[in-house]
């Protein structure tokens, strides 16, 4: 692996957060897990991650919220975001919610390697720095 991301994650159980964090840390990247919306959303505008992993169920803003607010913000709107979610895809499309553009959204349980495989994509699409 040639480039150590800086992934943010997004999510408030902390045995998924801690899951997510030894997936990519063993890949050789950078994880910073967060339990909460509002802070997630600083850490988006002080640390602009490669990528970001986003729960849409969150105890104080729903993860649609974050989403939207980032694709509006002409900075932010840069960053691929990977749903990870129990939710499901479908249910949400049908809500008017949907993933936009190169982002992805993984149906929870996942299997480790299709989340893995998922941030890979979206990083191969990286601007080179």
């Amino acid at each position: 692996m040639a480039t150590q991301l800086r992934i943010l994650s997004i999510e408030d159980d902390p045995e998924m957060r801690g899951l997510i964090q030894l997936i990519f840390e063993r890949q050789g990247h950078r994880v910073i897990g967060v339990k909460q919306g509002d802070f997630g959303l600083e850490f988006l505008h002080s640390l602009k991650p490669d990528v970001l992993l986003l729960d849409l169920m969150l105890p104080d803003i729903d993860g649609w919220e974050i989403y939207r607010q980032m694709k509006n913000d002409k900075e932010l709107c840069k960053i691929p975001v990977i749903i990870v979610s129990a939710r499901n895809k479908e249910q949400d499309a049908a809500a008017g919610y949907k993933v936009v553009g190169k982002d992805r959204f993984i149906e929870k349980p996942f299997e480790v390697q299709h989340l893995i495989n998922a941030v890979n994509e979206v990083a191969a699409q990286l601007p080179v720095q």
